[in-house]
């Protein structure tokens, strides 16, 4: 470790403002990650450019460093605009670079953001604000309204740059962009770069230096990853066993949808669980007091949606749970990447279903990890890990406190009504305790050994099926079918798909799904094999 902290960029050797320099050590930093080393130097030399890193690599701090250098303390105007796609993002943002200004005396830093009252930014924008860290549609209403002018704007940074463009933010970037002046620097940071995102460079930039920070370095080699094989109507059942038997001190779980955010926060309520939901639709002041108390640890558990979590930055976060595949492939890197940092351990647990297999598949490949399969905790698993706490806690209590009194009266109880005090004891972890959780059935393997580059055999299907040419219903014995050699993932808007082959009583079809649908205006591959045989009957 201390080989490679040697070889790493050190904040003192880096040409930063001492004033600068002098907060960053107080905040217990000495060595640069892979993105600030290799993009504050550029920077600092006035360059435009594109960094490519995911959520956790240090990004803010990357650009932050270099803006706070070029601000002129004397002067009260807006000189460096930071946009974000989300109000926690922007808030996040800007107080961390608060934290870099400790000793920069004459610098303000402002978040804007939608949900807030604009005459109270606007009030703080007219006593002299430097630093603008904002959503774009925010920024875009102070610009109209001619409350933020960019006259002196010496830097501007587009921050998760895909996400905002995810988000729909486009046109408003692009007018906040056209509003810059004419001599100004420009960075632009993105975990991805899709099509739309190199449109906008090359408009907006000049010779942008390009650096990179690849997934690999981002997936910590200290996060243990595993996956699991539940049935979609267990899947929150298994959450709680996990919870049990790892008893993370803090928690993230991961879910595509709100609806599911809602109700997995619902069931984990009345399941005993300190737990809170996080997602688009609550209000601003909601979401405050749900991120307030997952920071001050009053919340243990805080369930979101992979934008809703974009703003998310909390230190000791000990494990991750995807309560739902990711559909596309970085941001399950951006969620196993908010625990194991600052060399930490951390935990990401993976639950799948069915054909969710595959992603897992594709998640090793493109990030260049191995994810175990593990088995869900039993319900002896977890009586074992429970009395064991419970134990651990009386015995300390035993080596802490006199116990004689509430000795006297337990004996006298026991004589009084004739009961055993090993059956008290036993009664007593029982309260504690809770009932025993019922056992989980574990999902059979939907695919057994996909050999790289040989195309994959589906296993046994569990399901029967009727078969209108033959007039019988199969069941087990029909044996899966090997694909096509060599299948694919082609990566469209950033997902990873697989196309595949698909046979249907005999027949084969190479198009099935959406372009199928199209083709035959709509109908599914089965209805059309049927229609078919119809005819020719």
């Amino acid at each position: 470790m201390e080989e490679r902290e040697e070889n790493k960029l050190k904040y003192v050797d880096s040409g930063i403002h001492p004033d600068i320099l002098k907060a960053i050590l107080d905040m217990g930093f000495e060595v640069m990650t892979p993105i600030q080393e290799q993009a504050i130097p550029v920077l600092l030399e006035g360059k435009d450019i594109i960094g490519q890193a995911q959520t956790g690599t240090g990004k803010t701090a990357a650009f932050a460093i270099p803006m706070i250098q070029r601000i002129d303390p004397g002067l009260r105007k807006p000189q460096g605009i930071i946009l974000c796609p989300t109000r926690e993002l922007a808030m996040q943002a800007a107080e961390e670079i608060r934290k870099l200004t400790k000793y920069a005396r004459g610098i303000k830093v402002l978040p804007v953001y939608g949900g807030q009252d604009i005459g109270r930014q606007i009030r703080a924008l007219s006593q002299g604000v430097q630093i603008i860290v904002g959503t774009p549609g925010r920024v875009m209403d102070h610009l109209r309204r001619h409350t933020i002018k960019t006259a002196h704007i010496k830097m501007i940074v587009l921050d998760e740059a895909d996400e905002m463009l995810n988000m729909g933010f486009r046109e408003d970037i692009e007018t906040v962009l056209a509003d810059m002046p004419e001599e100004h620097q420009m960075a632009l940071f993105s975990a991805t770069m899709p099509q739309a995102i190199l449109d906008i460079t090359d408009t907006y930039q000049k010779n942008a230096v390009y650096v990179k920070v690849m997934p690999k370095e981002i997936t910590v080699a200290a996060i243990k990853q595993a996956y699991y094989r539940v049935a979609k109507k267990d899947k929150s059942e298994a959450i709680c066993r996990l919870l049990d038997y790892y008893q993370p001190a803090r928690s993230l779980i991961f879910c595509n949808t709100k609806r599911m955010v809602d109700d997995i926060t619902g069931y984990l309520k009345d399941k005993g669980y300190e737990a809170e939901g996080l997602h688009g639709d609550l209000s601003q002041n909601q979401r405050d007091t749900v991120m307030n108390l997952f920071r001050n640890g009053r919340c243990r558990i805080l369930i979101a949606t992979d934008v809703a979590a974009r703003g998310i930055d909390v230190s000791g976060v000990d494990a991750v749970f995807n309560y739902d595949v990711p559909d596309d492939i970085e941001y399950y890197v951006h969620r196993i990447g908010r625990t194991g940092r600052a060399g930490r351990k951390g935990r990401a647990f993976t639950l799948i279903s069915g054909r969710e297999i595959f992603k897992i598949r594709d998640i090793e490949k493109v990030c260049h990890t191995t994810i175990k399969e593990r088995r869900i905790p039993t319900p002896a698993d977890i009586t074992r890990i429970k009395s064991g706490n419970l134990f651990a806690q009386a015995m300390e209590i035993m080596e802490q406190k006199d116990l004689s009194e509430l000795q006297k009266v337990i004996q006298k109880a026991a004589e009084e009504n004739g009961f055993d005090i090993l059956d008290l004891a036993a009664a007593f972890m029982q309260m504690s305790m809770g009932d025993e959780p019922e056992e989980i059935k574990e999902e059979k393997p939907y695919e057994k050994g996909r050999r790289e580059g040989r195309g994959r055999r589906e296993g046994r299907s569990s399901h029967t099926r009727y078969d209108r040419r033959e007039g019988v219903t199969r069941g087990q014995s029909s044996q899966g079918r090997r694909g096509r050699k060599g299948d694919e993932i082609s990566s469209r808007g950033g997902q990873g798909r697989r196309s595949d082959e698909t046979s249907f009583s005999g027949g084969r079809d190479r198009k099935f799904g959406k372009d199928r649908k199209k083709e035959k205006g709509g109908k599914g591959f089965e209805k059309l094999r049927t229609s078919e045989w119809m005819k020719k009957k």
